[in-house]
């Protein structure tokens, strides 16, 4: 089963409009691979989730399987088979 990232609809002009994509059965292994394969793809979104040195950006969140990356392993978080990497952009307002 492939590995599905998902990013919120407010990205897709950042992406061609695609919102959800399917990487092959074994592409990748963590959820940084997941969003480096995505990111080759579509070079601005890349630059949205991620800073100059790779790290996430302060408003976006990833979540594998629901958990957090950033309380676990971060971007290194393995994925599996069938696995969603999940992408929220946190929303500030006042």
């Amino acid at each position: 089963m492939p590995v599905t990232v998902v990013v919120p609809s407010v990205l897709a002009p950042t992406s061609g409009g695609q919102t959800v994509f399917e990487l092959p059965e074994g592409s990748v292994r963590s959820a940084g691979e997941a969003l480096d394969a995505v990111a080759r793809r579509f070079p601005m979104l890349g630059r949205r989730l991620r800073d100059e040195r790779g790290a996430l950006r302060r408003h976006v969140n990833v979540y594998v399987g629901g958990e957090d990356v950033r309380r676990g392993a971060g971007l290194a978080t393995p994925v599996g088979e069938g696995d969603e990497v999940l992408v929220i952009q946190s929303i500030a307002g006042g």
